[in-house]
């Protein structure tokens, strides 16, 4: 049984496995020739496994970056991590975790198919770490066996089905049509920067259009734009770490001279970011139109809710701009829980972790832009940043009394629920905690049923 198990969490927490097996239900239930079948299916897997590469890509550069940066100026604190916290927890509620995460996946589509709510969440890694944190917050409320499985996967469905009904009028403005949704667990940031952009944008123009003159026309390409201003940031990091006591030429990749290495990392980010973006181009191309089968078959006028990065080729420029000013964002916040520890109170510092703020801060980017244009992007991404930063410190001391007192989850949607259920279940224990899943889960269903579609409007 263990072994099945952990097949099992291996499919559906592999993204392009997931979504590939995705496309195939919905090309076989739109009954589609076989050749059409296996090139949708594997084209569909192909696209998330250059996502993934490009991702990969990303965060060897990122790596680089953060270490010198915290080690040049000297920063010590926690550095939120989605990782590192879920495969602490799975050392010890990894069982759990799997049964949550694929229960919780039918959960989704039985919630998807009697309610509103008409999003099947399909980023794979991410399920597995909600399932991960909602095993752990529900075993320390007092449930266990068949009581923890149901109420843990009836809130991964819940939650798997209402964030991207919560990003999805900002994911029209974005894409320009409602057949794709957005199913990345960073969704309240990404709403808040949205909202942001709504109140401070009015008139301004969108990051997509920003008007170089004739001689610097070359950064109207993305990849050239990214490669200068990391190139910037990089050289400015790296040298610091350079003069810094106590340097280590080990820091620096191949013992490369620190400009040689800056402006290498820089190329090599500029290509990891279009390595992502070809492989977000292909998976749209294939996915949409396989999804009809599941919305036409299994659950009417549903909706693929996939990763961040699908919304990254609508605005480029956002992008770049949501990462630097969300990183912004997190050192403001840092220098603030400095001060507040400074009078008197007891909040983890909180490091502005450079991978959480280049995919979630360039997410809110986009997001802004498209309520509030360029002030909504920097101004939106400004308020993610702090949002990030303040959120996993709220978080720690939950964590904390769960044992993991020296990571936390870095994402806005692991934190809020993190601190809301861990919250609840300090004061409600045992069958309560799953009467409150229960509820939870089944008010979407019920309003469908009680309230008609026209009156809802």
């Amino acid at each position: 049984m263990d072994s099945i198990l952990n097949v099992l969490q291996q499919i559906l927490s592999t993204p392009s496995v997931l979504v590939g097996l995705i496309a195939l239900v919905g090309l076989v239930a739109q009954k589609k020739p076989i050749e059409v079948v296996i090139k949708g299916t594997i084209k569909t897997i192909l696209g998330f496994l250059v996502i993934g590469a490009g991702a990969g890509i990303l965060v060897g550069a990122l790596n680089y970056f953060g270490a010198l940066f915290n080690f040049g100026f000297g920063v010590n604190g926690v550095v939120p991590n989605n990782e590192a916290i879920v495969s602490l927890a799975l050392n010890d509620y990894a069982q759990a975790t799997a049964y949550i995460m694929a229960f919780g996946m039918a959960a989704n589509i039985i919630l998807a198919r009697f309610s509103r709510l008409k999003y099947i969440f399909l980023t794979g890694h991410h399920t597995l770490y909600m399932a991960a944190l909602i095993a752990v917050v529900l075993t320390v409320g007092g449930l266990e066996g068949w009581q923890l499985i149901l109420a843990g996967s009836l809130l991964l469905g819940l939650t798997m089905a209402l964030f991207p009904a919560m990003a999805q009028k900002t994911m029209v403005k974005i894409t320009g049509d409602d057949s794709v949704a957005f199913g990345h667990f960073g969704t309240l940031g990404y709403v808040f920067s949205a909202w942001i952009g709504g109140l401070v944008g009015k008139g301004s123009k969108s990051t997509e259009e920003i008007a170089f003159p004739k001689r610097l026309s070359f950064m109207r390409d993305t990849s050239v734009a990214i490669s200068l201003t990391m190139f910037v940031f990089f050289l400015i990091v790296t040298g610091k770490a350079v003069m810094t006591e106590g340097y280590d030429a080990s820091m620096i990749a191949s013992g490369q001279h620190w400009i040689i290495f800056s402006l290498l990392q820089s190329l090599t980010f500029a290509g990891g970011v279009y390595v992502v973006l070809a492989g977000v181009r292909l998976v749209l191309a294939e996915i949409v139109p396989a999804f009809k089968g599941i919305s036409e078959k299994i659950v009417p006028d549903a909706k693929p809710a996939l990763d961040c990065p699908v919304v990254f080729p609508y605005a480029e420029n956002a992008v770049l701009i949501g990462f630097l000013v969300s990183f912004l964002g997190g050192l403001v916040g840092l220098g603030i829980l400095s001060l507040l520890n400074g009078a008197g109170m007891s909040l983890a510092l909180i490091l502005p972790g450079v991978i959480p703020h280049f995919f979630c801060g360039a997410t809110a980017g986009v997001f802004g832009n498209a309520t509030g244009g360029r002030r909504g992007a920097i101004l939106g991404a400004f308020g993610h940043g702090l949002l990030i930063t303040f959120l996993p410190a709220f978080l720690m001391p939950v964590m904390g009394t769960l044992g993991f007192a020296n990571t936390t989850f870095s994402d806005a949607d692991f934190t809020a629920v993190g601190i809301i259920v861990g919250n609840i279940a300090n004061y409600i224990q045992g069958v309560g905690l799953l009467g409150i899943s229960v509820v939870a889960f089944l008010i979407p269903v019920v309003y469908a049923i009680a309230v008609p579609k026209k009156a809802a409007k």
